[in-house]
């Protein structure tokens, strides 16, 4: 089983996959592509990771893996995962400006969610609704993320989108 919930920041998309967790068969996890190690320099950044923290409910596997999602995802010892957030996860690969790594991930994440025996629940952002960024690597991001997301809705059981802390299932 594969959901996909996709949503803007601060949509409720995160809190939304928690409880579809729950739903899920145990030993649940949650895998986390931000940490601490990663965004060291991003104070407001490790606020929310803080914030994500203190939500989580303690008997949830947890992982926090900003590169490698797919050997993560196969490695974990939970029957249900939520895997928490596929833009930040590519905007870690981006950022190490391998575009072999870059590729390759995205191909094994696509195999895994495909093939896994687990449950999983994976959040997104949904940057579709937006204007053009300006930036190179900005619009590299939002064309990386959307054919992503893409690819993810195709092979999902169930797509949900939220805005404004209201849910819609759209597949």
């Amino acid at each position: 089983m594969l959901d996909l919930v996709l949503g803007g920041v601060r949509s409720g998309k995160s809190q939304f996959a928690e409880k579809r967790l729950q739903l899920c068969k145990e030993p649940r996890g949650y895998l986390a592509t931000a940490s601490n190690s990663f965004h060291r320099d991003d104070p407001e950044f490790s606020q929310r990771i803080a914030m994500h923290r203190q939500r989580r409910p303690s008997d949830w596997l947890v992982l926090e893996e900003p590169l490698q999602l797919a050997t993560a995802i196969t490695q974990c010892n939970a029957n249900s995962l939520l895997v928490d957030c596929v833009g930040v996860w590519l905007t870690n690969l981006l950022l190490t400006n391998d575009r072999h790594l870059l590729e390759r991930e995205i191909l094994s994440f696509m195999e895994v969610c495909s093939a896994t025996e687990k449950e999983l629940v994976v959040v997104s952002s949904e940057v579709g609704f937006g204007v053009l960024p300006a930036g190179e690597l900005s619009r590299d991001f939002v064309d990386q993320l959307g054919l992503l997301n893409q690819r993810l809705a195709e092979r999902a059981d169930s797509v949900w989108l939220s805005i404004a802390g209201i849910v819609q299932q759209i597949k």
